[in-house]
């Protein structure tokens, strides 16, 4: 993987493990060239991580809404940063940049960006890598839901592989890089008459 996306939250959270995890991934990216596209904030966990990669000089593209510029305090040392109308714009153009995916904690919009990268995975849209850093079993109750739905159904088993979950940066990227995007098959049946 050459680049990334990283959904994370705006906010550190109250355990500083989360901010730890970021600072980690950072250097991480730095060290193995590993270019991030991020949601383009200076502060939570998006700010920690993108200073971490600037501080090693690694590349950060920053893409974010019009409505959000302000609100999320534009990260001022990132010298790539992509304005965008709309949320749904910023996801599409995050996709296109990226080989990949990681999350870490956040709030609604890092699940709501988590969940969109897995359901275009799931119809084959894209066959990129999905990572969930699950730092301090951070996710533990969103993959307890995921078993729930694929108990009543909702969910094929097979599915819940396109999310690759690791609670180490290492052994995440590791993960990442040794997927193997599924072979592609009919997402929709026709319908026989």
């Amino acid at each position: 993987m050459k680049r990334i996306v990283v959904f994370c939250g705006s906010s550190l959270g109250f355990n500083p493990i989360y901010k730890n995890a970021a600072i980690t991934l950072g250097n991480y990216l730095a060290k193995e060239n590993i270019e991030l596209v991020y949601g383009g904030g200076k502060i939570g966990m998006m700010g920690i991580l993108s200073d971490t990669i600037l501080a090693k000089n690694g590349k950060v593209i920053g893409v974010i809404p019009k409505l959000l510029e302000k609100e999320e305090v534009v990260h001022p040392g990132v010298e790539e940063m992509i304005v965008c109308k709309k949320m749904s714009e910023r996801k599409v153009i995050m996709s296109k940049l990226v080989d990949g995916y990681v999350t870490l904690p956040g709030g609604f919009g890092t699940l709501d960006e988590l969940f969109e990268a897995l359901t275009l995975n799931q119809l084959q849209i894209e066959q990129k890598p999905v990572g969930l850093l699950n730092i301090n079993g951070f996710f533990d109750p969103i993959l307890g839901q995921i078993d729930k739905m694929i108990e009543e159904g909702y969910i094929k088993p097979q599915n819940k592989n396109l999310l690759i979950i690791d609670a180490t940066v290492e052994g995440l990227m590791h993960k990442m890089n040794q997927y193997k995007a599924p072979e592609k098959v009919a997402v929709i049946q026709k319908v026989v008459r």
